[in-house]
């Protein structure tokens, strides 16, 4: 009986107008194709995990975890990359899930048990792809249409997505080194659309138009050519604000004129004026903010490097360093500041930006800038330090 319900199931199902696998002639289906196009998108997902995965320990460091204050530039690099290799896999998703798109239609549907879990770990590793991508997208927008934090959910979902890809390589291996190892073949005009060249060469143009059209946000010298390029030099001061200083609701308390510094070290609480944070020994220093969101901007810093600071108040450079803001609501009211940031003598409480005191929604009176970490933890509106 069973024998006989599946057989008018396939029986129905074969009436129905439902394309059939091998009605799909055009080039840009078919293995060599699809094993290329997965080859670079591979590449493309791991580069992003990685840096992704680097900028997590950054903001959330286990006990094991180090990352040095030298390079300036290097958080710039990693999270540059991070967003110009999520750009760049959008396409090449896009494109490898046409090259496949016959697949869809193959019968029967499921074959066997081991058939049955191939493809439902295909649909784990789009669902998740196309979630880390479209979500990683619009939080470089700054546009979140949900409910749920999104670092927390982005991270945990990229372990799916990496996990799934891994598998799907697992699976797929002995048809990738057939499809990339074959030697050159004659290629057979196509029946309908590209040719296989043709729809790899546009593959790799919109590719190339993706990532050069959003690069500037990072790359300096593409500026000028980047069209979607977000958050350059065009805000206050020659910096972008992420959040002003209305939406930390602190307004009243930075202008405060009885506004004192807490540094709490082991030998007591010392508070310092304005007036005397200014007459510190000061450091100017060039030195880039890099935001989680990708863009990032060299600016001219001034103001009392950690090591100065820390001696004046009877501690010693090198000590971790708890920073507190006078933002209370936000998620990154405080940060720590590793003894490798507080030994740096580029690790500065900066008081102005670009040869001006600084903004009030760039940190006025005083902000953490660091080389080498993350935007979000460059602590604006200071109003104590904790030594540790």
């Amino acid at each position: 009986m069973a024998r006989q319900a599946k057989s008018r199931v396939d029986e129905r199902i074969e009436r129905l107008p439902i394309p059939k696998e091998e009605q799909f002639k055009g080039g840009a289906h078919g293995e060599r194709v699809t094993a290329r196009i997965g080859s670079l998108l591979g590449i493309a997902f791991l580069i992003c995990f990685i840096t992704g995965l680097l900028s997590h320990l950054i903001q959330h460091p286990p006990e094991w975890f180090f990352w040095p204050s030298r390079p300036i530039w290097l958080y710039r690099i990693t999270q540059g990359a991070h967003v110009i290799s999520g750009i760049a896999a959008i396409p090449l998703l896009l494109a490898k899930l046409w090259s496949v798109y016959p697949k869809l239609f193959e019968r029967p549907l499921v074959r066997s048990l081991p058939h049955a879990l191939e493809r439902l770990s295909i649909l784990v590793l789009s669902g998740a792809a196309f979630f880390e991508l479209s979500s990683g997208l619009l939080n470089v927008a700054q546009n979140y249409p949900w409910n749920f934090y999104f670092p927390q959910v982005h991270y945990a979902v990229a372990w799916v997505a990496i996990g799934s890809v891994f598998v799907h390589v697992a699976v797929k291996l002995p048809v990738l080194r057939r499809a990339l190892t074959r030697g050159a073949e004659p290629e057979k005009p196509a029946a309908t659309g590209l040719s296989r060249r043709g729809f790899l060469r546009t593959t790799w143009i919109a590719t190339g138009v993706a990532v050069v059209a959003t690069a500037g946000a990072t790359v300096p010298a593409l500026r000028n050519v980047s069209g979607l390029s977000w958050r350059t030099d065009k805000g206050t001061q020659k910096l972008p604000v992420n959040r002003t200083a209305v939406a930390a609701q602190v307004t009243r308390t930075a202008r405060d004129p009885g506004w004192r510094l807490a540094v709490v070290t082991r030998a007591g609480t010392k508070h310092l004026t304005l007036a005397e944070l200014r007459a510190l020994p000061q450091t100017t220093a060039e030195l880039p903010i890099a935001c989680v969101e990708g863009w990032s901007q060299i600016a001219t810093w001034r103001g009392i490097s950690f090591p100065d600071l820390l001696r004046a108040v009877g501690g010693e450079p090198g000590a971790d360093v708890r920073v507190s803001s006078m933002e209370k609501a936000g998620l990154y009211g405080s940060s720590m500041l590793p003894g490798e940031h507080t030994a740096d003598p580029l690790t500065l409480l900066a008081l102005e930006l670009n040869g001006e005191v600084l903004n009030l929604d760039h940190g006025y009176p005083c902000r953490v800038i660091a080389p080498s970490r993350p935007g979000v933890l460059q602590t604006k509106w200071v109003e104590k330090l904790e030594v540790l």
